[in-house]
């Protein structure tokens, strides 16, 4: 059965999800939400994803609180910038950032942090060099936010991705 469908679970929560959305249970839509499910289990299967384990469960719970703190700060600053429009020394820009980080995860992981807050984006990894160019909607001063995201953000993925 592990063969035919490699992640058992995947494919029974992608099925009732397909059941929630179509809004009714016919063996029709039955039908097509299990071959649908079973599509993307395979297809999830080819990608040969890891074992996930939580190293340093301290480190994550203290990096969630950190990073659920900055988007609510950065919420905040970003509704400033709508609501209090014409500060003329605001300007946008592109931030390079020398990663140490190389594991697929934490790198999921940190995109996910970048991109959660308002007023920041992920532009481009260059995996040879380990650069991160990342976009600000705020650019007050580049070092600052290298140093945040190392300090911050980078530092404890390594604990948790090591």
């Amino acid at each position: 059965m592990r063969r035919l469908l490699p992640f058992l679970l995947l494919w029974a929560c992608l099925c009732a999800m397909w059941l929630l959305l179509v809004g009714g249970v016919s063996p029709g839509s039955l039908l097509l939400g299990a071959a649908l499910a079973a599509g993307a289990c395979w297809g999830y299967a080819l990608l040969e994803p890891g074992r996930a384990r939580l190293r340093r469960p301290l480190v994550a719970a203290r990096l969630f609180l950190d990073v659920l703190a900055d988007v609510i700060r950065s919420n905040v600053a970003v509704a400033g910038i709508i609501l209090r429009p014409g500060r003329a020394d605001r300007r946008a820009g592109f931030v390079r950032i020398p990663l140490a980080l190389r594991a697929p995860g934490g790198l999921a992981v940190l995109a996910c942090i970048l991109t959660a807050a308002p007023g920041t984006a992920w532009v481009e990894y260059d995996s040879a060099t380990g650069v991160l160019l990342l976009h600000i909607l705020d650019l007050v001063e580049e070092e600052t936010w290298v140093r945040t995201v190392k300090d911050r953000y980078e530092r404890p993925l390594l604990e948790i991705f090591a």
